[in-house]
């Protein structure tokens, strides 16, 4: 589950990390409130003014038809209405969101944190993620901050920094020195990077996250580390220990087919091709996808109905997938060991019928306990599908009804 910046910034707060304070607003009259709060509580001289929504690169995004930008600086509290006018209720397109964009519905009205002082200022990125070939979590970290990492690894590998932390031990100060050192720091900024490192990471572990990413994290004039931007990604199987956290979703941030499959428990993702596919298990997925794409077509979704298919899930599968105009025809990809395939065979045509005339051709492969079973009801239910044992079987069937 993501979440927006300002949201981030709070459950960072909590845990101590040091951040560029700020206030939520959802209308320009309420941007202006909240600028006149922090200039009270900060006393900064101007106002940045962020675009909240899911993706990054909003700095350098601009809302769709003008020159205005994700992230602007307001001089004064005029400003900042004119800013939070021009974002709320508009479309910003990033290079992450796509051409199509995302609606801004919030802003963030943050301090100034680069004011000026006698040490210059510096930006940095870390990270901290689970390193899945090592088992372990790692902190990542570069001097070049406020750049995309992708750019950074690319361009210069050299620059970014790995420091891997023992799950039993966790993050060890000499670690968190380490990284302190290799990004050129010293003095009370290097003081103050390991105590900010140390700090991120119990919130990392506290909350469960998947991923916690600080870009830029900034060396202010007078030597402080604070968080600029932070962006935090929570494991969906592990919100049910932290109900502060789910409550903090939003919905309108993502695609409206995963959240209605969410709520039907399915494991759901929208794609771009032209076959959907509806399958019991994430590697059987996968399997499935590249079953479709060698038969010529191209997947439409990854979707996992778990091990207790049923009529029920079925139908929900068929109806999330049928919404997708794209669509020609569907692949369900069963393999019976938890469940029976008469049982999902029968599910299959109790959908149908509920849901009533399917618009594309339907075929079921179906392996395991009962496979034979399932094939002979789904045969004779005299609807528009077609059975499958093999895969090849399946691929072929896949072709006939694309070509």
């Amino acid at each position: 589950m993501n979440v927006h910046e300002y949201q981030a910034k709070d459950i960072l707060k909590q845990f101590n990390v040091p951040i560029q304070d700020g206030k939520v607003a959802d209308s320009p009259e309420k941007a202006v409130e909240a600028a006149k709060q922090l200039k009270a509580e900060t006393n900064t001289p101007v106002f940045v003014v962020k675009a909240q929504i899911h993706a990054g690169g909003r700095g350098k995004g601009k809302i769709q038809g003008t020159e205005q930008r994700g992230v602007s600086i307001a001089k004064d509290l005029d400003g900042v209405k004119e800013i939070a006018t021009n974002l709320l209720g508009h479309t910003l397109v990033t290079h992450q969101t796509g051409p199509s964009g995302k609606t801004v519905n919030k802003i963030y009205i943050a301090e100034d944190a680069y004011y000026p002082g006698e040490s210059e200022l510096k930006e940095f990125y870390i990270s901290i993620l689970l390193d899945r070939d090592r088992s372990c979590n790692v902190i990542m970290a570069s001097s070049e901050g406020g750049v995309d990492i992708e750019e950074v690894a690319a361009n210069t590998p050299e620059k970014i920094v790995k420091e891997w932390i023992d799950p039993v031990s966790g993050l060890l100060p000499f670690q968190a020195r380490n990284i302190a050192f290799a990004l050129g720091l010293s003095g009370n900024a290097f003081k103050d990077m390991v105590k900010f490192l140390m700090k991120l990471y119990k919130a990392y572990e506290a909350t469960d996250a998947s991923m916690v990413e600080i870009n830029p994290a900034l060396k202010t004039s007078d030597d402080k580390i604070i968080a600029v931007d932070a962006k935090v990604n929570f494991d969906d199987n592990a919100l049910f220990r932290h109900n502060n956290i789910a409550e903090l979703r939003d919905k309108t941030e993502e695609d409206p087919l995963e959240v209605e499959a969410s709520e039907a428990d399915l494991n759901y993702i929208k794609l771009d091709g032209n076959v959907g596919c509806m399958v019991n298990g994430a590697g059987l997925a996968m399997a499935t996808m590249d079953i479709i794409k060698l038969s010529g077509g191209e997947p439409a979704n990854f979707l996992d109905v778990g091990g207790g298919a049923n009529a029920q899930t079925v139908e929900a599968g068929f109806r999330i997938i049928l919404k997708d105009p794209n669509v020609k025809a569907i692949l369900i990809n069963i393999f019976g060991g938890i469940v029976r395939g008469d049982r999902v065979a029968n599910g299959v045509v109790e959908a149908y019928k509920k849901i009533g005339d399917i618009p594309v051709p339907i075929i079921v492969r179906l392996q395991g306990t009962n496979a034979e079973e399932g094939a002979k009801i789904i045969e004779e239910s005299g609807l528009r599908v077609s059975s499958a044992i093999a895969l090849s079987e399946a691929a072929e069937k896949v072709k006939e009804v694309i070509s």
